[in-house]
């Protein structure tokens, strides 16, 4: 018999995201386990949001994703250095999936601490 898997449903979950999140809530019981998974996908970044977010920043306003991704302070440094000369921004574009992984994973430890 297979377990059903709440995380499935996540709007474009990647692999990694998904065995993290397996991992992290494997001791909750089923109603937890739902608590979890609403609020976390309340929380939780895409990474197509985020690679949208940095085009704009390399476009209009640097440092938006770095807003978007509670890096406040990072966010006012693109800001008025315009993304480091747009150095820093290409970078983002080529780590925006990384940094979105990041920012999950934090979500789900806050979200957990919530749970708890």
């Amino acid at each position: 018999m297979t377990q059903f898997n709440p995380f499935i449903h996540l709007d474009n979950i990647s692999n990694d995201e998904l065995i993290y999140l397996n991992q992290i809530t494997a001791n909750l019981n089923e109603t937890q386990l739902r608590s979890f998974v609403q609020i976390y996908a309340t929380r939780r970044k895409k990474a197509q949001e985020i690679l949208i977010y940095t085009l704009l920043g390399l476009i209009i306003i640097a440092g938006v994703q770095r807003f978007v991704l509670g890096q406040i302070a990072m966010g006012i440094v693109y800001f008025l250095t315009g993304g480091f000369c747009l150095i820093g921004t290409i970078v983002d574009l080529i780590n925006h999936k990384s940094m979105t992984n990041e920012y999950n994973r934090k979500v789900a430890g806050e979200v957990m601490q919530i749970i708890s």
